[in-house]
């Protein structure tokens, strides 16, 4: 009985573990691309809704690195860089997503704690969630 709990309890152990990388790869690889934001929800509730956004976030990821830089969509498909682009590094130890961000003039950290095809959800340390979706390109016709 005693050897049938140990083996439980370590497949449930593993199975978390593995759980947890799969879910930070996965977060990692949905990472990339145009974000628009949608909303920031401060830790006391209070919610700001963007209706229209003239900057979006253009985020690329090469291994544990990446860019985040502020471009404004063209009315003929194309990207205005707005001259801010931010490098970070990203670590996936801890079971969760953090971004580590460094400049010469300050150092932060952000949390990824949802990051699919369509939606991503980022936590500042002030406990802000900054919600994004996917950025769709102008349609005229």
């Amino acid at each position: 009985m005693k050897k049938y709990v140990i083996s439980s309890l370590l497949l449930v152990i593993f199975t978390s573990l593995f759980s947890c990388q799969q879910n930070t790869k996965e977060l990692k690889e949905n990472l990339s691309g145009y974000w628009e934001i949608k909303k920031v929800t401060t830790l006391q509730g209070e919610v700001k809704e963007f209706k229209i956004s003239t900057v979006i976030d253009y985020i690329t990821v090469e291994g544990n690195s990446g860019k985040r830089t502020k471009v404004s969509p063209q009315l003929d498909g194309s990207f205005k860089n707005n001259g801010a682009t931010e490098s970070f590094t990203i670590d996936g130890s801890s079971g969760e997503l953090i971004l580590r961000y460094q400049n010469p003039e300050s150092m932060w950290v952000e949390k990824v704690k949802d990051a699919t095809k369509n939606k991503l959800r980022i936590v500042n340390k002030q406990g802000k969630e900054y919600s994004y979706k996917r950025f769709e390109k102008f349609n005229f016709n």
